[in-house]
């Protein structure tokens, strides 16, 4: 039985990882019509709503522990990482963020060592870290001894990718509270767009339907 949840999960994580993969493209797309934070407020704003048709169950207050776990992962999981993304996906390219967000597993691993119990950094994470840090460096410096192109959108990069392992311990703490998934979703992305207000007011948001037209942005 065990071994079949962890099959299960492997699986769920590689379909969740080939998914992932094709936003960096799909996003690349949409900028050519939308403002970074545009497609932000959009994306999510269309999952809450579809979540809430699927599941219209509202998951009831518990405690302001727990509302505080929400609200970090809404602000780590949903603003602060697509922001940072979109970002960076116009200053780089698809194929850099994509590559340098990779490393997550590495630095959620690192992160999960010293704020979860009983996670533990074996050799071969030591040996997939070291791999995955060379890809890094060999990205920043373009294959070249020196930069050639300005490194803020990889940095960027790099700074999302932290913002979501903060996040992948907050959920792995909310996985403990028994909510549906579905629900934990909803609540996350309701965070997620409050605290995505203020860069809507700091980005001059302003609603434009023309761009929806377009049948490449669907």
């Amino acid at each position: 039985m065990k071994i079949r949840r962890e099959t299960a999960g492997h699986l769920a994580a590689v379909i969740t990882i080939i998914i992932w993969g094709t936003t960096f493209v799909s996003t690349k797309v949409l900028l050519e019509d939308f403002a970074p934070v545009d497609i932000l407020f959009y994306r999510f704003l269309i999952g809450l709503i579809v979540l809430i048709m699927v599941h219209p169950h509202v998951p009831t207050f518990r405690s302001w522990r727990q509302e505080a776990l929400f609200a970090g992962a809404g602000l780590c999981g949903v603003t602060l990482y697509f922001l940072l993304e979109n970002i960076a996906l116009t200053l780089t390219y698809a194929s850099n963020a994509g590559m340098i967000v990779a490393v997550i597993p590495m630095i959620t691993a690192v992160l999960a060592h010293f704020f979860l119990s009983g996670e533990k950094l074996e050799p071969r994470f030591f040996i997939g870290f070291a791999a995955a840090f060379t890809g890094l460096a060999l990205i920043f410096f373009n294959g070249q001894m020196m930069l050639k192109l300005n490194p803020l959108g990889d940095i960027l990069a790099a700074a999302s990718a932290f913002v979501w392992a903060a996040y992948a311990i907050l959920m792995k703490k909310i996985s403990t509270f028994g909510y549906h998934t579905i629900q934990c979703t909803q609540r996350i992305f309701l965070y997620g767009l409050l605290f995505m207000v203020p860069a809507l007011f700091l980005f001059d948001f302003r609603f434009d339907a023309s761009p929806f037209a377009s049948p490449a942005n669907w």
